[in-house]
């Protein structure tokens, strides 16, 4: 009689052997199941054959356009409809975002990442969206924007003016979506991210885990992305910042399900890393709440970038000093 764990091994061990839009869910699933020890050390050798060694880069993302958000995203503080406190402003100028853009290059991010809370941007806003990717770009960072949904010819002017990645995420399975967000579906993640490529940009593209999905959520989650028509160059994972005032944070406040296992996140990680073995994935929101141990462990199962600075759009984030602390205990340094 053959072990569950065997079959599950042989199954994951496929992986490698498999060209990324082949891979089945069944695949995915028996990755989670592995014993977490063989996971972690598949998921690091995978990094290891695509990847530098002790290598993280350093990203910082600045918020041109905080609240207002006519989207219903349960996780996000800078919803119109959520009750958090966090007031509309308007898009900041050019200027204040070429000087945050200097210090963030001061401090050794090589990845610029500007955010607006917006539904999709408006044909008013493009000239200056435009502008502020081609400064940022002559400094010499990688220039990524998220800005809600895109037509293609947004995209397309986007990439003309020299956009690097532009981030769309599709936040959790497709079967649990619409328990999270109803004011825009699916597909029209997809139909955003088919409009990036299109132009030529890079996707950079992820989700959030500890939004009361279950592991076959997550399972499916992952599923979803390697299955893309090409694995995003860029996988964000971001484990829920459960904000009072948002429908998740005010449904999860005070259960077992406000933080995400820190085990299960690393397992999350890894697979992304066996799944998507040349995208760059990156620790962002909720890994100020982590443990060093459990940092080290996503590093080890394939994390390769970090959003560093003391902020991320409106939640806290680990500060520079906090993160230089702790490549310096593990060894690891911001790549070039």
């Amino acid at each position: 009689m053959n072990h569950p764990s065997r079959l599950a091994a042989a199954s994951a061990q496929s992986v490698t052997e498999t060209s990324l839009p082949d891979i089945s869910r069944e695949t995915v699933a028996a990755l989670f199941d592995l014993p977490f020890l063989d996971l972690v050390a598949q998921a690091h050798a995978v990094h290891l054959r695509h990847h530098p060694r002790n290598a993280v880069q350093l990203s910082t993302l600045l918020s041109i356009k905080t609240g207002g958000c006519a989207e219903d995203c349960g996780y996000c503080s800078q919803s119109a409809f959520a009750k958090s406190g966090v007031k509309a402003q308007k898009l900041i100028d050019a200027d204040t975002v070429i000087a945050a853009a200097q210090e963030a290059k001061a401090g050794g991010s090589t990845r610029f990442c500007m955010g607006a809370a917006w539904r999709e941007p408006k044909a008013r806003d493009m000239p200056a969206l435009l502008d502020m990717v081609r400064r940022v770009k002559a400094l010499g960072l990688e220039t990524c924007m998220t800005l809600g949904m895109l037509s293609g010819d947004q995209a397309d002017a986007l990439a003309e003016a020299g956009l690097d990645y532009y981030n769309h995420n599709i936040d959790t399975s497709p079967d649990y979506y619409d328990r999270v967000i109803t004011t825009r579906s699916f597909q029209d993640r997809l139909d955003t991210l088919d409009h990036v490529r299109q132009a030529g940009m890079a996707v950079c593209c992820g989700g959030i885990l500890g939004m009361g999905e279950t592991r076959e959520d997550r399972i499916s989650f992952i599923h979803a992305l390697a299955c893309l028509p090409e694995p995003p160059d860029s996988v964000p994972l971001n484990a829920l910042v459960p904000i009072p005032g948002t429908v998740l944070g005010d449904m999860l406040a005070d259960t077992p399900l406000a933080r995400i296992d820190e085990i299960e996140f690393v397992r999350t990680v890894a697979v992304a890393r066996i799944t998507m073995a040349h995208s760059v994935v990156r620790l962002s929101a909720g890994r100020e709440s982590m443990s060093e141990a459990g940092q080290a462990l996503c590093f080890m199962a394939g994390a390769n970038s970090i959003f560093t600075g003391d902020r991320l759009l409106t939640t806290s984030n680990n500060g520079g000093d906090a993160d230089a602390a702790l490549f310096a205990k593990l060894g690891l340094a911001p790549s070039s």
